[in-house]
């Protein structure tokens, strides 16, 4: 969103998934998350069977565990799992990644075609936030899915056939 609201020549539709543009309290589950994922890189998992077991200790929900796994890599060196980006880096951004850079609704907004995709029984976009939204985003679709925040772990297939249909009609 930032990036289309700064630069609106580079993008020619957006999907926001499950995020408004506000300012928003992260849960709490992301701290425990980190939390595993420094786990699986201190013992160096091989497998991503391995890396899911330690997950499960803090996420019970497959398809959240599956959507975090996919962001492991690899190493070269030692053939062991880690994830792609630098874990000390997201721990130290946890505290400001809910945060919003705009709070001038009119300062800056994004007229190309946009699709707010929303998880129901999430918090991240609640009624009242859409106004909020119509303001940095005139033209904008929602989109609702009865799941929570991680919309595309859990209604994977919806959630493709959504975006599909939204940017066929761009064409």
């Amino acid at each position: 969103m930032t990036l289309a609201l700064r630069s609106p020549e580079l993008i020619s539709a957006l999907v926001p998934v499950d995020n408004a543009p506000v300012d928003a309290l992260l849960k709490s589950d992301f701290a425990k998350y980190i939390m595993a994922m420094r786990k699986i890189d201190e013992e160096k998992v091989t497998k991503q069977i391995e890396a899911n077991e330690i997950l499960k200790t803090v996420e019970q929900s497959l398809p959240i565990r599956q959507f975090l796994l996919t962001n492991l890599i690899r190493r070269s060196d030692s053939g062991s799992l880690q994830f792609r980006i630098p874990l000390k880096t997201l721990a130290s951004a946890l505290d400001n990644m809910g945060d919003f850079p705009f709070k001038d609704l009119d300062e800056m907004h994004f007229n190309k075609p946009t699709l707010f995709i929303r998880g129901l029984r999430s918090h991240y976009i609640t009624d009242e936030m859409l106004p909020v939204i119509g303001r940095f985003f005139p033209g904008f679709v929602l989109r609702d899915f009865d799941c929570g925040h991680w919309v595309i772990s859990e209604q994977p297939e919806a959630f493709r056939q959504a975006v599909v249909d939204f940017l066929r009609h761009q064409e």
